[in-house]
């Protein structure tokens, strides 16, 4: 039997007035003392009134807040991740929806990362407890009753920033109207469309680097160690805050086995998750480090890393499979470093940039090799941030295919680009460009046939700068 202590007389005392000056009436007239009980004192009646269950008050467990937050997801970032955190803030418990490829193409345009690759990279985050996968664009009545009855979401969470429906119309008006909702604030200075400005602008860099000189391969010495343009572009200033919200706060145990994996991390995706999760399973402590703008752009060429060091080492930290991070980590893993961090294993993917080492630098992993502590580990998925740039671009090409049939196109009272069949040859040059328009599992289900009877392709571009 559990009992509380001696202060839950007073609660009866403030709750049960009336009986409590009933007992003692009681008491007094049966002429009730410290005799009458056999020598029982004072000390031992709150025990016998919790067994009548008068002033006997259990503690109750706090209930769990469950909020729930959606999105795409695509191309995730830092700010993404600085969402979730917040979300995770208003509540104990974190479900997260992530919105569906078709939901996507019909209200935003095609997605860069697969149904896949986004789940991949919100289950990876620390701040989430659970996932909901191919969730709606909006909100609708149904899919709110499901969240609260289903789900028991307490809450739903969105950022400052207004989130439209094709009509118009706001896609969070219900939770809104329920009482349901609640607001962060969205984080300033990136952004998917800044990435996507940021990725083909480092394109035509390269593209410009290469014409001026053809004789070399290699980045030259010109604009060796100088910063990126990629880098120039972000509006992201760091804060020792920031940092500290990202970070787990604690270091090794004593006789923890610290893993270190390094390398860029850039345009963080699935690839970059796996590997870590890989990783920390070979120890109990994951320590990343993460190379320096200088050191990337060296090895990779102009227009590298697409995202700077600080805003790569929050997207790293945000991962929930990382422990630690060097922020500007060296090249060259030293002993020097072994011996600071306490490093027990150091590891390395199969899966890596094809241009990672400079034709005659000695090898990174010299050390660790020579000391029995490095280990290949094989990448579980063969997404790289090049091939990741790559759909970028092929979705980039696609939309300047597609404005070339904008005579052909109209919009409707939603706002949404409709494509008229004039006749079979039109719709059968349109399709052609699908396979680089967006992923193919989406046109898939998507039949030449059934688009020529329907007479229209269903996309969303009149809202966007860019095609992702």
């Amino acid at each position: 039997m559990e009992y509380e202590s001696s202060s839950s007389i007073w609660d009866g005392v403030y709750y049960h007035p009336h009986l409590f000056g009933g007992l003692m009436l009681t008491a007094a007239l049966l002429g009730l003392s410290t005799s009458y009980f056999g020598g029982l004192g004072y000390s031992y009646l709150p025990y016998m009134w919790s067994d009548l269950g008068v002033f006997y008050k259990k503690k109750s467990e706090k209930k769990r807040i469950r909020v729930y937050m959606d999105g795409c997801f695509d191309l995730m970032h830092y700010g993404h991740a600085n969402a979730l955190r917040q979300a995770k803030a208003l509540g104990d418990e974190l479900v997260v929806g992530v919105v569906s490829d078709e939901e996507i193409v019909a209200n935003k345009g095609p997605p860069v990362l697969y149904m896949e690759e986004r789940l991949a990279l919100v289950s990876g985050l620390k701040w989430v407890d659970e996932v909901i996968a191919n969730a709606p664009y909006a909100i609708t009545e149904k899919f709110m009753n499901s969240l609260f009855n289903e789900h028991k979401i307490d809450y739903i969470i969105h950022g400052d920033d207004p989130c439209l429906l094709p009509d118009g119309t706001d896609a969070y008006a219900l939770a809104k109207k329920a009482g349901r909702y609640k607001q962060i604030k969205r984080t300033e200075g990136v952004s998917s469309t800044d990435i996507v400005e940021r990725i083909l602008s480092s394109l035509k860099d390269a593209k410009a680097c290469e014409n001026h000189d053809n004789t070399s391969p290699l980045p030259s010495d010109d604009h060796k160690g100088s910063q990126s343009n990629s880098s120039r572009i972000s509006q992201f200033l760091p804060t020792s805050r920031r940092i500290v919200q990202f970070s787990n706060g604690k270091g090794p145990g004593p006789n923890a086995r610290v893993v270190y994996i390094d390398g860029a991390f850039d345009l963080f995706h699935a690839g970059h998750v796996e590997i870590l999760r890989s990783a920390r399973q070979l120890g109990d402590f994951l320590l990343v480090g993460i190379h320096t703008d200088q050191i990337v752009s060296e090895h990779r060429g102009k227009g590298h890393p697409i995202m700077h060091l600080h805003e790569r080492s929050l997207s790293v930290l945000a991962c929930s499979y990382v422990d630690e991070v060097i922020i500007g980590a060296p090249w060259e893993v030293t002993r020097d470093m072994v011996t600071t961090f306490n490093i027990s294993l150091v590891v390395h993917g199969t899966v890596a940039e094809s241009n990672s080492l400079l034709a005659g630098e000695p090898d990174p992993y010299a050390v660790p090799k020579s000391m029995g502590i490095f280990w290949m580990l094989d990448s579980p998925k063969n997404t790289t941030t090049t091939s990741v740039a790559q759909r970028i671009v092929a979705n980039h090409e696609a939309y300047l295919v597609f404005l070339s049939f904008l005579p052909l196109l109209y919009l409707n009272e939603f706002n949404v680009i409709l494509f008229f069949v004039l006749d079979s040859l039109t719709i059968n040059a349109f399709l052609d460009c699908q396979p680089i328009f967006a992923p193919p599992h989406i046109f898939k289900k998507w039949s030449r046939e059934k688009l020529i009877k329907r007479h229209w392709i269903l996309a969303k571009f009149t809202r966007r700068n860019s095609p992702v």
